[in-house]
């Protein structure tokens, strides 16, 4: 048996004005769990994507239990017992269960027709290795929760009896109790003996989960060491290639004015009487637990979601915000918890994107002003450190951190006094979330008001001035940064319900 089932040597990986892989190289062990944790545009998702055949390297090998094999496409990586499960899903939440653990693989009875009874069966013995038989194969996939249908699209690697299964930052978006779900799942396939490459950004998860940890950088290889061996500060330096003092660079503003008030506001079965006041020159945190309401509370803010009773006042005045665009006519902006659903089009440029939010700044009677926006485009991409070969570039062609940079370069441009960021940071590196904290603390330092939803708790303690916290559509609590309340246990506790004094 080879030492490694799969393994890269030398591999470089090109695009137009950009190497995004440099000469990597990375060995992964039958039945280990295998961390892959680099800062946005370190690499990872071009590794991912030469292992699963989705990009053909210019130069380096690639071997499977001890084999050079050479991938020309996805088909043939995944005959060769490699499998991933994608940050954002790969599943048609029409079709039921079966026919998503099947796709693209037919299993045919004699004559060519689908063998379902066969393909029922497999996938019922898939799931219930995963220690989830309660999934019923007939249902449709979208009438699932994010959890099962990770174990969905886990379940299709087992059925190709995979060797490795690579799982791109799987716990992004799911809740507390489905995180233990899937650790007990990737630490039950690890004692079958498959390899399990697992990319976060999460350290805890990497220290929890992992038997070794390779980091990236600037698409090559810095280090690969065991678990034992790694500690948050020296993961954090290999990743950035500096030393982070300080996580959460909190910068306190001066309090100035009440720019938003929000009087019981409510929404049939999702909001009850929420009320709450925000204060420029501060950051004011949203807490709670998945469901608590926090999104749906700004999305109502923002004219997304029809409200069934309650005020909103902007600097003082009673507003009526029907839609977004009422919304940012007001002065509101709001980055979405989906940057890639509602924030981006993901389509069209970086220099697009940066104007979609305030076009009008940007034309002259029907005509747009090329000059202007590709020069705020340059500048944007220089202040938010966007890395990127130019403005025309694809924003989908961008990491995630960079993208969420390109959705905030979006709102500046609106010159906003309220800004909401909802996860601002969900699915970035540790490096890119402190220039979003920076870019917040430049907004409260203008004297402009920023409320941030975070499921994060350090991440609320480090950033916060004010923290209000939610559970089943309530405000359960409202703590102050210098209230004794003001800790991960208090916040926690108004999260479940409890009372604190």
């Amino acid at each position: 048996m080879a030492e490694y089932v799969v393994e890269l040597k030398h591999v470089t990986k090109r695009f137009p004005g950009v190497i995004a892989m440099h000469d990597m190289h990375i060995q992964i062990k039958p039945g280990e769990i295998h961390g892959l944790i680099g800062e946005n545009g370190a690499g990872k998702s071009t590794l991912i994507k030469v292992l699963t055949g989705v990009h053909i390297p210019e130069e380096g090998e690639i071997y499977i239990d001890g084999k050079k094999v050479s991938f020309a496409n996805p088909v043939q990586s995944r005959e060769a017992g490699i499998a991933c499960v994608y940050q954002e899903l790969n599943i048609v939440p029409m079709l039921p269960v079966v026919d998503n653990v099947f796709m693209g693989r037919n299993v045919t009875k004699p004559g060519g027709l689908l063998d379902y009874p066969r393909m029922h069966r497999e996938a019922h013995e898939a799931l219930t290795v995963l220690g989830h038989p309660e999934i019923d194969t007939h249902t449709e996939c979208g009438k699932l929760g994010m959890g099962l249908q990770q174990m969905v699209e886990i379940a299709k690697a087992i059925t190709v009896n995979a060797k490795l299964l690579i799982m791109d930052e799987p716990t992004s978006s799911l809740g507390e109790q489905e995180v233990k779900e899937l650790m007990t799942t990737v630490r039950k396939l690890k004692s079958q003996g498959i390899a399990i490459l697992f990319v976060s950004h999460k350290l805890e998860e990497l220290f929890e989960l992992c038997d070794r940890v390779t980091v990236m950088r600037d698409g090559e290889h810095i280090d690969t060491r065991d678990i034992a061996d790694w500690n948050n500060d020296s993961l954090i330096q290999a990743m950035v290639g500096r030393s982070l003092e300080n996580q959460f660079p909190k910068e306190f503003g001066v309090k100035g004015e009440c720019m938003l008030e929000v009087k019981n506001l409510k929404e049939l079965g999702v909001l009850k009487d929420v009320s709450f006041k925000a204060y420029g020159g501060q950051i004011l945190a949203f807490a709670g637990l998945v469901g608590a309401g926090r999104t749906e509370t700004m999305r109502a803010l923002f004219g997304a979601d029809p409200l069934d009773g309650g005020e909103i006042y902007v600097h003082g005045k009673k507003v009526n915000i029907k839609n977004p665009g009422q919304a940012i006519r007001q002065g509101i902006a709001f980055l979405t918890e989906d940057r890639k659903g509602q924030g981006l089009v993901l389509s069209e440029s970086i220099k697009t994107n940066m104007i979609l939010a305030n076009m009008k700044r940007f034309t002259k009677g029907f005509l747009l002003q090329h000059p202007e926006i590709g020069s705020n485009s340059q500048e944007m991409i220089k202040t938010l450190r966007i890395k990127t070969p130019s403005s025309d570039e694809i924003t989908a062609q961008l990491s995630g951190g960079n993208q969420q940079k390109v959705v905030i370069g979006k709102w500046i441009n609106c010159n906003a006094d309220i800004y909401i960021f909802d996860e601002p940071t969900r699915g970035i590196d540790v490096g890119a979330k402190v220039e979003v904290y920076n870019v917040m603390n430049d907004l409260v330092k203008q004297g402009k008001c920023v409320i941030m939803v975070s499921s994060e708790l350090p991440e609320v303690l480090g950033m916060a001035d004010r923290v209000v916290v939610m559970r089943e559509g309530e405000v359960m609590a409202e703590i102050e940064r210098d209230s004794e309340h003001f800790n991960q246990e208090d916040i926690m506790k108004a999260a479940w319900g409890g009372k604190i004094a």
